[in-house]
Parts: C-alpha cells; structure tokens; sequence
C-alpha cells in the first residue's frame, strides 16, 4: 500500500503516527544480518536454502543467521518450508510482506548511495 504523505499535516497526533509506524518497521529490520539476508533473498528472486544463504553472507554464522531469520520468520518478512527427507532441505523465500519492503530497501540504499556522494562542508573558521 503507497500513501502520498502530506507532510505539512498540521496534525500533531497523525506525525506521532507515522512516527511510531517508522519506528516500528525500523525494529523489524534491526540487527547486521537482517537487511544483508533481504538484499540476497531479493536477488535471488526465489527461495534459498539455508547452506546458500549460509554461503553468501560472508562473516555471519549458523547460530546468528538461525536467529535473525527466526526473527524475520516471525515478523512475516521469511517464509521457512522444511522438506522431510535425509537430509533436511530447508529453504527460505520472501513472504508477500517481504517482497512489499523491496521499494522502501531501494529508496534506502539510493539515499545512503547520495548521502555518500556528497561532500560535506567543513564549518567556516570563525576567527
């Protein structure tokens, strides 16, 4: 769902709104492995076993990746399907949840991309 938002709404209790709802899709996303196993799970454009996703995250291991996709599986961003056979074949795919975070993820990353590409100004010396 996409709402132009009216940001000169003279509603004080609309901006503490939509300030709770940023906080709260920030909680969801929270954590260093989070948006990492997103950004693979998106291109991918499929599910993913847990070894592939194991593979791809350099640096993460087992016990923080099973948490945080716990976590995502939680929040309805991961979907987990286990097939029983020997052995286990675990996969993990974007929910329709997930997939709805992909144009709030690529504002964010051209946002820290501009922010990066900018100069800074150093303050004026005031002598």
């Amino acid at each position: 769902m996409t709402t132009d938002r009216d940001w000169s709404c003279n509603d004080p209790q609309k901006r503490i709104e939509w300030a709770a709802a940023t906080t709260e899709a920030l909680r969801v996303l929270e954590g260093k492995w989070k948006i990492i196993i997103l950004c693979q799970l998106f291109a991918a454009k499929g599910p993913l076993r847990f070894s592939e996703l194991e593979r791809l995250i350099e640096g993460v291991n087992q016990k923080m990746l099973i948490q945080q996709l716990k976590q995502l599986e939680k929040d309805d961003i991961v979907r987990r399907t286990v097939y029983p056979q020997v052995p286990p074949k675990v996969i993990y795919e974007l929910t329709e949840t997930g997939f709805a975070l992909g144009p709030s993820i690529a504002a964010l990353i051209d946002w820290a991309e501009m922010k990066r590409q900018r100069t800074v100004p150093t303050p004026a010396d005031c002598g």
